[in-house]
């Protein structure tokens, strides 16, 4: 006589919950249900679904598995009202005017996805707002305080932003921004080594022949990466014991489109004779190559010109842009890692990044990238 098969079924959290009492199918746990669940205090339940350390893994597996078996989710407005933080981020982006529209420095459009990507390892989400530079937006933030943190990209005149950053500081506000490291500066920063960056680009220059060599970027205080990669210009050409001769330095503004098609007329129309250029931007460069063309020049037959950032639109360009590389992805996730231990209080210093000169048609080298 055969027994029959014993029947199997496997017992799950919903199961366990119903057998202590817990509310039955469709209710919504609570961390407490968990914790009487899986033997521990409701405090372990917390640190364990926050990933803390401090539990056990064999702990923290068995809470974690039995949150997900109950279909428990963590109730976000709580725990921003017990740690008031709001778990994002805000990236702050200002757009000068033009002709009506705003217009955007394409460097920082590159450095989105590696921004949006870093706060999504470290868990946090990011708010993109676009403020036009005449804005209050310092105000504006400080009073609805709808994220725990400001990364700051862009500012028109820096020493009107320096006198925002103070204020921010005064009132506790925690923030990085992509920029030059000064001496004495308000709060942490990322930024690239300017001045190593243009002295490469202008090395290269001179090391392929040319003895005329044009800046085209703003030099003063309200444009400090200008200025440095104006001092790393300059440097390059006195150790090739090259005159910096300043009517070859022209104003040209970052972020505005046609910044190296005026500094080039200029240069033009008062009869200066350069054989390269150093663009302080892709942009400002991209600008002077078009007008170089339309003015019948060759490059880089009769100009050589290299620019600094190496946006995306700088490969495809007729010819090839060379430039020196910010590493956009690299950038925004110094400027995450930083903000988040300024949130969560661990220590933190600026960081500086290497650049790297890439090599391509516009300046008449051999090709690197």
């Amino acid at each position: 006589m055969s027994l029959p098969e014993a029947s199997t079924r496997t017992v799950t959290p919903r199961d366990s919950a119903r057998r202590q009492g817990l509310p039955g199918s469709g209710a919504q746990y609570t961390s407490l249900d968990i914790a009487l669940l899986a033997g521990v205090s409701q405090s372990t339940v917390s640190r364990a679904l926050n990933g803390n350390t401090c539990v056990g893994a064999a702990t923290r597996q068995r809470i974690k598995e039995i949150a997900a078996g109950l279909d428990y989710q963590v109730d976000l407005r709580a725990r921003q009202l017990r740690t008031r933080k709001t778990g994002a981020m805000t990236l702050l982006m200002f757009a000068g005017q033009d002709a009506g529209h705003a217009e955007l420095n394409p460097f920082y459009l590159a450095m989105l996805a590696g921004l949006t990507l870093a706060a999504h390892r470290r868990g946090y989400d990011l708010m993109v707002s676009l403020q036009q530079l005449s804005a209050d937006w310092h105000a504006d933030y400080l009073r609805s305080r709808k994220s725990d943190g400001l990364i700051v990209l862009g500012y028109g005149d820096f020493r009107s932003l320096e006198r925002t950053l103070r204020h921010l500081v005064a009132q506790q506000t925690r923030f990085v921004r992509w920029g030059s490291l000064r001496r004495g500066q308000c709060g942490l920063s990322v930024g690239c080594d300017n001045v190593a960056g243009a002295a490469a680009a202008t090395r290269h220059l001179v090391a392929n022949g040319r003895r005329a060599v044009a800046f085209l970027g703003e030099v003063s205080a309200s444009s400090p990466e200008c200025r440095e990669r104006h001092r790393g210009y300059t440097l390059a050409l006195r150790e090739a014991g090259l005159p910096a001769h300043p009517d070859l330095r022209v104003d040209a503004a970052l972020g505005h489109p046609h910044a190296g098609a005026e500094a080039v007329s200029q240069l033009l129309a008062q009869g200066r004779r350069f054989d390269a250029i150093v663009g302080a931007s892709d942009q400002i460069a991209i600008s002077a190559v078009s007008e170089l063309h339309r003015r019948g020049l060759r490059v880089p037959d009769d100009v050589a010109v290299i620019g600094f950032d190496d946006i995306p639109l700088s490969a495809l360009t007729t010819p090839a842009l060379s430039t020196v590389r910010q590493d956009p992805v690299q950038a925004g996730e110094h400027l995450v890692d930083l903000l988040a231990a300024t949130i969560e209080g661990r220590p933190a210093e600026s960081v500086v990044l290497a650049p790297q000169l890439v090599v391509r048609e516009s300046c008449g080298g051999l090709r690197s990238s």
